[in-house]
């Protein structure tokens, strides 16, 4: 081996190394600031700060195949402990009973509206149609499975009424299903790598994507820079980045609460993964030209965090697979190189400051979660399996999206709940 291909060897594995370590001393530092302006001197969950008027809003609930989970989300949702509220409950064309629940439920309170689409339109399609159809300037999007904190509006809406140039809040989503290890891996994951990403998004710029699950929109602003996109995966994650293009301000409130389902099976998890690194590759892709306008340097500390993570993610799958392969072959024939999540020296550096990281993020989320700190002890697995997931869906999406015939509709599929608490 040349002494070229061998520093370049050492240069892979260095940033294989110091890549993962890097970024999570600089979530932790954006993460402890935020807690320090935003949330350390704020008032208990239950008790929002009040305000001069609360304008009414509008709670959009798009569905697909949701009939296990439709009454409940929507009850929930007409729960809330808010003044003036209307939800519009949108039917995607379900193929089981999910418009026949919505319907029954319809019946018994007013103040729910059902939309019923007669085709599978995908969720971008369902959030426009109900945006549409919504009586008030505030939408509070959330999915067909989440549970509304009754104090979430509250904490959303403030925002809103504090400034003009909010045009897009998004909340803390918690996991429900916890009887698996995947379950309690998730549950960890939401708040040491979710949550704790964008306190230190909102304190250092921008926020790469609003939560899917639960945020609160301005509808004139979504509608200036034309609704949701219909082609992409992940309208989550375009609908942030169109907003801040524009010109936008969008915020992080960690007490509004959405109890979620998440995936508990890796097949259920695999496709969940991909579909978001896909719409990820998509969102980089369609804005990869915001490094070349001045207007827009804002982005670009969120734009070169993508193609890194990209780039580390591809070396990280480099180095397991050739040492997978020096497994097997004859010693010489490939550079030694140690498991990436082995117990050597680095292996274990990554290991404390990933567990320093959870532990951290689990004190933040635990006046809003209770137990929480239970969950600490499954995520010494998190970089054993969820890494691995979600590299190996990184390498896999960029591809497929290049594959990819442009201007094609994402629609719905049953979702995976996981298994019901």
């Amino acid at each position: 081996m040349t002494a070229t291909l061998d520093s370049a060897w050492h240069g892979l594995l260095a940033f294989v190394f110091y890549y993962p370590l890097f970024m999570s001393f600089l979530w932790m530092t954006g993460a402890a600031l935020f807690y320090w302006r935003f949330e350390r001197a704020e008032r208990a969950l239950d008790l929002p700060p009040p305000l001069p008027h609360w304008p009414p809003v509008t709670v959009l609930i798009p569905s697909y195949n949701e009939g296990e989970n439709a009454e409940e989300t929507v009850s929930h949702a007409l729960a809330l402990d808010y003044p003036d509220f209307e939800v519009v409950a949108i039917n995607d064309g379900s193929s089981d009973d999910t418009g026949a629940v919505l319907e029954r439920v319809a019946a018994r309170d007013p103040r729910l509206r059902v939309v019923h689409l007669a085709e599978n339109q995908g969720k971008a399609m369902g959030l426009q149609a109900g945006a549409l159809l919504a009586r008030h300037e505030i939408l509070v999007c959330i999915d067909g499975d989440a549970l509304l904190d009754p104090n979430a509006a509250h904490w959303l809406v403030r925002h809103f009424v504090e400034s003009p140039d909010v045009a897009a809040v998004t909340g803390n989503p918690r996991i429900r299903n916890r009887s698996t290890l995947l379950g309690r891996v998730q549950v960890g994951e939401f708040s040491s790598i979710v949550g704790i990403i964008k306190r230190a998004q909102r304190v250092f710029g921008r926020i790469f994507t609003v939560s899917g699950v639960i945020t609160a929109f301005r509808k004139s602003a979504v509608h200036q820079v034309g609704y949701w996109s219909a082609d992409m995966l992940t309208e989550d994650i375009d609908i942030t980045w169109k907003l801040q293009r524009a010109g936008w301000d969008v915020r992080f409130e960690p007490r509004a609460l959405t109890w979620i389902l998440m995936p508990e099976t890796l097949r259920g998890l695999w496709k969940q993964r991909l579909r978001w690194a896909m719409g990820g590759a998509q969102v980089l892709l369609k804005n990869i030209d915001a490094a070349l306008e001045p207007a827009q340097r804002s982005l670009w500390p969120l734009l070169v965090e993508m193609v890194v993570s990209v780039a580390w993610s591809y070396a990280m799958v480099l180095v397991t697979a050739l040492w997978l392969i020096g497994l097997v072959l004859p010693g010489g024939v490939l550079p030694a190189v140690g498991s990436p999540l082995g117990l050597q020296q680095s292996g274990v550096i990554l290991g404390a400051t990933c567990l320093a990281q959870f532990a951290f993020s689990t004190w933040l989320d635990s006046r809003y979660d209770r137990g929480l700190f239970r969950n600490l002890f499954w995520m010494i697995w998190y970089p054993f399996v969820f890494w691995v997931i979600n590299c190996a869906a990184t390498v896999v999406a960029y591809p497929k999206v290049l594959a990819r015939r442009r201007g094609s509709r994402a629609r719905w599929v049953s979702p995976d709940r996981g298994f019901r608490p």
